[in-house]
């Protein structure tokens, strides 16, 4: 037996060393071959603004502590923003080119998107844009463009807005699987499916004023580009009225009906070379590395620090695509003990989440403005606990479009006391005290239970109520009002109070010097997520032959099914009282 250990640890022994030198190979091969993944720009170059592969503001910077390596990530929408700026200045560069454009980018960053470009235009250089089939979110990006273009047999889709929410109380009843619900906040609606099998007054109203608001913002910026009135706008999307290439032209929806042969041949007449000639042309995101790595002024002593809080809060670590209070507390507090820094951007991109972590780092925010300023910016949403965290800020920042508010909150949990009957299981307690069993699966949720779930939601709820009003400077009374779970545009919290301006993050960093009294500045953008070798082998991405078990998922189920299958997943890790967004609105 002894043989068969000492074997067994020998072959344990040279798998975690051949792994290690793996791994290390792979890292100092990064390290070292950076210098050939350089961008070399050549003159009369064109951009071609792909953002199939962008979904997030902010990258990320990962520490992996095991090996000693760092990494920095340039295919955030705040790169995509930073190289379009640096394009507007570089002479090698001629113009935008958005061909086929397919974005996952939600409202607030289409916008965003939306005024840099426009920005880059005043420069003199071109954006022209084509597409096979135009969808609305990619109409709403594309008709920012000089000239833009649809396939003869191509399609535009502009029919106005949706949502659909499917509700499920009468499938709890034939399966036995019931949701508990205890909640605090009428138009609390994430609960909603699980109570009624159609829609409350309530949860109608802020849907409709919410997508009429979204669909404001929409034609407003479309009327502006392409010279339409808003009235003619509605009228088309009532009608269906540019569904088809010629439709589209007639309305002056798009500006030519042309192959994409035929929209490369105008942009080389633009450029004055010959037609049987290629055009250079660069990827937006490689440009935006070549920006990232190479344009940061260190001279700028003076810093303004740009820390990202996106994605749903739940806690830990957190990563790009989540928030915990492990790496957003880190972060302000290097920012605030750095004398370099000088002002704090939060920028928030949250539909909420655990109620807890919303409080953790809203203490955090609150030492920190004690020491600097720190203003937010809001992005697609920023919403229940992505509110809570944004409320006490110095000053608040939406795009028109940003979903925020929705201040509420719910506890949920699933019973199968009934299922249990129809199978055939009956589960027995034995307990010394009459509240020591707590919550069971298999039993009616025990009264004394509900009431003490309630009573805790009925604290963070107060809680939420005077976090609002002192940072808002209001009384809770006012705060009630607009509150009870319902969400609002940006345009729609200017005028009940939730936030102080509107604007993107560029607003935000003006407003951010301006407080901190500086005017020459450069931006440090945070968090620093915090790696293991564990973490590494877990959700490996970075080469080719590996891949994660997201991108795994992907592959088999498709895009809609694995979104489907993470919504079930974030469902089922709800863990406490939670301050989250009432639903999820995807707009096309």
């Amino acid at each position: 037996m002894k043989f068969l250990g000492n074997v067994l640890a020998t072959v344990i022994g040279i798998f975690v060393f051949c792994m290690v030198f793996f791994f290390g190979l792979i890292f100092l091969g990064a390290i070292m071959g950076g210098d050939k993944d350089a961008v070399n720009v050549k003159d009369n170059t064109v951009i071609e603004l792909d953002l199939s592969t962008v979904s997030l503001d902010y990258a990320g910077k990962v520490n992996f502590k095991d090996f000693n390596y760092f990494e920095t990530n340039h295919d955030g929408v705040i790169d995509v923003l930073n190289a379009i700026d640096a394009a507007k200045k570089d002479n090698k560069i001629k113009g935008i080119s958005i061909l086929n454009n397919q974005s996952q980018l939600g409202l607030a960053q289409s916008k965003a998107l939306r005024d840099k470009l426009e920005d880059f235009k005043k420069s003199g250089k071109f954006v022209v844009a084509y597409s096979n089939f135009l969808t609305q979110r990619d109409y709403y990006l594309n008709s920012v463009a000089d000239t833009l273009y649809l396939n003869p047999v191509g399609e535009l889709d502009f029919k106005g807005l949706s949502s659909e929410i499917l509700f499920m109380k009468e499938l709890q009843e034939k399966t036995g699987i019931k949701m508990e619900v205890i909640r605090h906040g009428k138009y609390k609606s994430a609960v909603e499916p699980y109570l009624n099998q159609e829609m409350s007054p309530e949860n109608r109203e802020q849907i409709s004023v919410l997508l009429n608001s979204v669909w404001n913002t929409i034609v407003t910026d479309i009327s502006k580009s392409r010279k339409i009135s808003i009235d003619s706008l509605n009228a088309v999307a009532n009608n269906l009225g540019a569904r088809t290439p010629e439709l589209a032209l007639a309305k002056n929806l798009v500006d030519k009906v042309s192959y994409e042969d035929e929209y490369h041949n105008a942009i080389k007449k633009n450029l004055k070379i010959k037609l049987n000639d290629d055009y250079n042309k660069i990827s937006i995101l490689k440009y935006a590395k070549k920006v990232g790595t190479s344009t940061s002024d260190y001279s700028k002593k003076e810093i303004i620090a740009v820390i990202y809080a996106q994605g749903e809060i739940r806690g830990g670590e957190g990563d790009i695509n989540i928030i915990g209070e492990g790496s957003i507390k880190r972060s302000l507090e290097e920012a605030r003990n750095d004398d370099d820094v000088k002002a704090i951007v939060l920028r928030v991109d949250s539909p909420g989440g655990s109620a807890l972590t919303s409080e953790l780092i809203w203490r955090e925010i609150e030492i920190t403005k004690k020491v600097k300023p720190v203003v937010v910016s809001m992005g697609n949403v920023a919403a229940s606990g992505g509110y809570y965290i944004a409320c006490n800020a110095d000053r608040i920042f939406a795009e028109p479009s940003t979903i925020t508010g929705s201040i509420g909150v719910f506890g949920m949990l699933p019973n199968m006391n009934q299922l249990a009957k129809n199978i055939g299981i009956n589960a027995e307690q034995v307990k010394t005290h009459d509240n020591a069993a707590g919550y069971s699966l298999f039993e009616p949720m025990d009264e004394n239970f509900k009431n003490q779930t309630l009573e805790s939601i009925e604290n963070v709820y107060a809680t939420f109520l005077n976090r609002v009003a002192t940072g808002r400077k209001m009384t809770t009374e006012q705060v009630d009002a607009i509150a009870q779970g319902r969400v609002w545009t940006g345009t729609d919290a200017l005028k009940n109070g939730l936030v102080d301006e509107l604007g993107g993050l560029d607003e935000a960093l003006k407003y951010a010097a301006k407080i901190a009294k500086i005017k020459d500045y450069r931006i440090e953008n945070y968090p620093e997520y915090e790696k293991s070798f564990e973490d590494l082998l877990g959700n490996f991405t970075g080469i080719s032959m590996f891949k994660s078990k997201d991108a795994l998922l992907k592959e088999q189920i498709g895009e809609e099914g694995y979104q489907l299958l993470e919504q079930i997943k974030r469902a089922n890790q709800l863990k406490g009282i939670q301050a989250i967004m009432p639903f999820e609105l995807k707009i096309n």
